[in-house]
């Protein structure tokens, strides 16, 4: 059961849109690691804007995610890849279909 989530938006600067874009894609293998990630997505918005969307089980699970070495890698190269800080929402989830 999924009760709580992350809506992350990320705006990347003019020209570095493809490195924002390989950058989420190679946070999956680092998300597959976390026990307490339930669901993690990485999306392209627009062409220069992207977005992360991942759920948890609890507080405790979002807490590890965000203190965590995606967030960590995300911060440390926001000042090259992105135009503005990332916008990170902590959300609750009302409803879920996940497959097993």
């Amino acid at each position: 059961m999924v009760n709580v989530a992350l809506l992350v938006r990320v705006k990347a600067k003019p020209g570095k849109e493809i490195e924002v874009e390989a950058f989420l894609k190679s946070a999956l293998p680092l998300a597959n690691q976390e026990a307490a990630t339930t669901v993690w997505f990485a999306l392209k918005l627009s062409p220069s804007e992207f977005g992360i969307f991942d759920a948890f089980a609890n507080e405790a699970g979002r807490d590890a995610h965000l203190s965590g070495p995606i967030a960590a890698a995300l911060m440390a190269n926001a000042a090259e890849l992105l135009s503005e800080p990332p916008s990170i929402e902590r959300v609750d989830v009302l409803a879920a279909k996940l497959s097993t």
